[in-house]
């Protein structure tokens, strides 16, 4: 073998060696973690929403469907929570503080009503807007036996509230529920699109239905 050949073998090697022995390059990231400089596969934390630990928790306390408590608020709020409504509901569930926060301040055995910060305060508006969730199907609601129905019944309640979606039946509320009991979910459904008095009600329950279908 010639002189330069064997050094041409030698660098060869030398090269092959250095490259084998690099360190791999580590993925980093612009200030959202979502963008990365190179290409990487996505990470599963970016499909799920920055409020995602908080619902997890809250429906976890209150033993509300996390899927619900999502779907509400991006229909509410779309996920601001410094959003305010022309009725002065707060944050990302749209809270109103004598209504809802009243009521459960009350079942929580406080007084008085959660202030405009408390609203403003990510986690504690989903805490409260959760137990309010809670409420109306262990009590306004209670008695609904079909999951489906209950979570129809449910978002129309936290809309317009359970005693004018019960009046659409019967105004006694026993037998309101027993009537409720004899449909399926899907006459349910199609009870509140034709005769609840409020067009409101009818367009939220589509809304947040179709929102709690894509999580």
């Amino acid at each position: 073998m010639s002189r330069n050949l064997t050094l041409a073998v030698v660098i060869s090697t030398l090269l092959l060696a250095g490259c084998a022995s690099e360190p791999e390059k580590k993925v980093t990231y612009h200030h959202h973690p979502n963008t990365p400089l190179i290409s990487a596969p996505p990470l599963k934390q970016a499909q799920t929403q920055p409020w995602s630990l908080i619902t997890e928790n809250a429906a976890r306390d209150n033993g509300i469907d996390q899927k619900l408590v999502d779907a509400i608020i991006k229909v509410e709020s779309g996920g601001n929570p410094a959003a305010v409504s022309k009725s002065n509901a707060i944050g990302l569930m749209q809270i109103k503080a004598s209504t809802a926060g009243r009521a459960v301040y009350q079942a929580q055995g406080r007084s008085g009503q959660p202030t405009k910060r408390d609203l403003r305060d990510p986690a504690k508006n989903i805490a409260i807007g959760t137990a309010y969730l809670r409420i109306l199907q262990r009590q306004e609601l209670a008695g609904i036996r079909n999951p489906k129905t209950l979570r129809y019944a449910t978002i129309v309640a936290y809309a317009n509230g359970a005693g004018a979606l019960l009046r659409t039946f019967s105004r006694q509320r026993s037998r309101a529920i027993a009537m409720i009991n004899a449909m399926t979910p899907e006459e349910f459904y199609q009870h509140v699109q034709d005769k609840h008095p409020a067009a409101q009600a009818s367009r939220y329950l589509w809304k947040v239905t179709s929102v709690y279908r894509t999580i």
